[in-house]
């Protein structure tokens, strides 16, 4: 009997102790490049367990069950466990979702659980977290920068070598790109990645060069580029050897980060800077040439401002020529040919304006002046071009034009009076044709019969034009896009130079309708502007798609059939853009 009452006590204890289902993390906040471990902990042995769908997360292994049970004092426990170990796709704050269990025909649920992921931090591996080899794998992702005080608009380059020694890599991807705000950036092209003999801290090693880029920072002081971190896959070799005495590799990832860099970037000094300075920094020549300077009557002359050398030559605006009121000068032609290296641009930029005189003379055109900072003396230097004389040889003079135009208002002398009588004259007959009966007469009579149901036709045909709103939207958005990719269009046969102004021509857009500077043009800038602006994300995510793969085609084998594709989805997506942006 007391051992009944025994039994039925612990039963109804059993029946009366509470459910416990929780969710329980390593950690609550990680760097990009470390791992969590989440455990969600029961003390019943709860059936149909429904994990969460880790969005933000990868699970790397998992899940892994324990199940234990003891008695204790006459009391008994029970626990299961369903462990993951998760590695973070993305920065900012994630939450991992509810799990459910069914027991005795309910449903229980775990808190959603907040974690905080950073920027990828450097760490030690545990020694006893990896595979037992011989204790002198290295793997180590590093951003080399070639200088880290420049002055505003001076360049320098990011070089993200990684360097591994015992250890093989099978492949890697991007888990976050650098993100280079306030410096205008370009990719280094490399064609080919190539293992090369080097040395880390002091050891010899291997290392491989994966990604170059040039920066020049548009603002001064300290600017910060975002890390570059990379999910790698690696071979490990182990202590333990197969039946051939070979020694086990085996497959493992590895997460690391080249860290974030910090830039202090100098102003350029205010006290000393000349007049009509427009941002140019580096070392340059500066030409005013025209293509003639003897003129016929009617005959134009192109005059070429340009500057040569190295620098930021697509950051800042060449000097206007001033000319007198005599020659007639139209908007410039913007020409470009710079190439972008490891050492920064260099090439040749300039502006060519059209000027055609209006009268016979000699016109003077005024010294133009250049300044610049040059980064080898710390100091601004100033180039001025000569006067050019440009000399018209006939046409109506100047002051004779004058004269004409005020002829009405000059005084005739009274010895010149008579001077402007005409000699001859033209008589014509006062008697003319009725005008009942003539041409005219039949011709106006007709006039509104023909002209009525014309304007009828012509009111009926612009109201139905009017009227087709989406009709009329998508012609000029096509219109639109077809004008900004018109250079495009005509570089449909050379590879290269139509990348080139594909790529120009839809930065050129985005700076026409969200008024943004080049050094605003990020992809993440970019997107968070086109869909504050109402966008299509998949339309967004294609424009950056479009322009990122600009670079890359330029190199790639292309036929003409997908530089064509290109080209249409490129008038596609800018005509998208522009029905969407508000």
């Amino acid at each position: 009997m007391k051992r009944f009452l025994i039994l039925l006590l612990i039963s109804f204890q059993g029946l009366m102790a509470q459910v416990q289902f929780e969710a329980r993390v390593s950690k609550n906040t990680l760097g990009l490049n470390e791992r969590l471990r989440i455990d969600f902990i029961m003390n019943v042995d709860g059936d149909n367990f429904d994990q969460p769908s880790f969005d933000g997360f990868k699970v790397t292994a998992g899940p892994s069950q324990q199940v234990s049970q003891s008695w204790i004092n006459g009391r008994s426990s029970f626990q299961k466990i369903y462990s993951y170990i998760l590695q973070p796709n993305q920065k900012g704050t994630v939450v991992i979702k509810q799990a459910t269990i069914e027991y005795n025909g309910q449903t229980y649920k775990t808190l959603p659980i907040k974690v905080v992921v950073t920027n990828a931090v450097a760490q030690e591996r545990d020694p006893n977290d990896r595979p037992q080899g011989s204790g002198s794998e290295m793997i180590n992702l590093v951003a080399e920068i070639s200088k880290t005080n420049p002055y505003v608009n001076e360049p320098i380059t990011a070089v993200y070598k990684l360097y591994f020694m015992n250890i093989g890599v099978t492949g890697f991807k991007e888990l976050a790109k650098p993100k280079y705000n306030d410096f205008w950036n370009q990719n280094i092209d490399i064609k080919q990645l190539s293992v090369q003999e080097g040395s880390y801290q002091g050891q010899r090693c291997y290392y491989v060069v994966l990604k170059k880029t040039i920066l020049y920072p548009q603002k001064s002081g300290n600017l910060t580029i975002e890390p570059l971190s990379l999910d790698i896959g690696v071979q490990l070799p182990t202590n333990r050897r197969d039946m051939f005495g070979q020694m086990i590799i085996t497959d493992d990832n590895k997460v690391v980060s080249a860290g974030a860099k910090t830039i202090n970037v100098r102003p350029l000094p205010e006290s000393t800077k000349p007049e009509g300075f427009t941002g140019a920094v580096g070392k340059f020549n500066f030409t005013v040439a025209p293509s003639k300077t003897t003129l016929k009557n009617g005959e134009g002359l192109d005059l070429v401002v340009s500057a040569t050398g190295t620098g930021n030559m697509k950051l800042f605006t060449l000097p206007k020529p001033v000319v007198p009121n005599a020659l007639e000068m139209y908007d410039p032609v913007h020409d470009e040919s710079v190439t972008t290296s490891l050492s920064g641009m260099s090439g040749r930029i300039s502006d060519k304006y059209t000027i055609v005189p209006q009268y016979k003379g000699k016109y003077a055109i005024k010294p133009m002046q250049f300044s610049y900072f040059d980064l080898s003396s710390g100091s601004y230097r100033t180039i001025t071009s000569d006067e050019i004389m440009i000399d018209v040889l006939d046409g109506p003079m100047q002051a004779e034009a004058n004269a004409t135009a005020n002829a009405s208002k000059n005084v005739i002398s009274k010895s010149d009076q008579f001077t402007y009588i005409k000699t001859k004259t033209t008589l014509t007959a006062i008697a003319k044709n009725d005008f009942y009966g003539s041409d005219l007469y039949y011709g106006l009579l007709w006039a509104p019969f023909i002209i009525l149901p014309i304007i009828i036709l012509a009111k009926k045909r612009k109201e139905a034009i009017d009227g087709d709103v989406t009709g009329n939207r998508i012609r000029m958005n096509n219109k639109l896009a077809k004008k900004y990719l018109s250079e495009a269009k005509k570089q449909l046969n050379n590879k290269e130079p139509f990348y080139i102004a594909l790529e120009k021509a839809m930065h050129n857009f985005l700076k026409a309708k969200l008024h943004i500077e080049t050094s605003e043009m990020s992809k993440d800038n970019i997107q968070e502007l086109l869909l504050s602006r109402n966008s299509n994300p998949e339309t967004v995510q294609s424009f950056i798609n479009l322009t990122e793969n600009c670079e890359f085609a330029r190199y790639a084998p292309a036929s003409s059939a997908s530089i064509q594709q290109d080209y249409d989805k490129a008038v596609l997506i800018i005509s998208e853009l522009e029905k969407q942006i508000v």
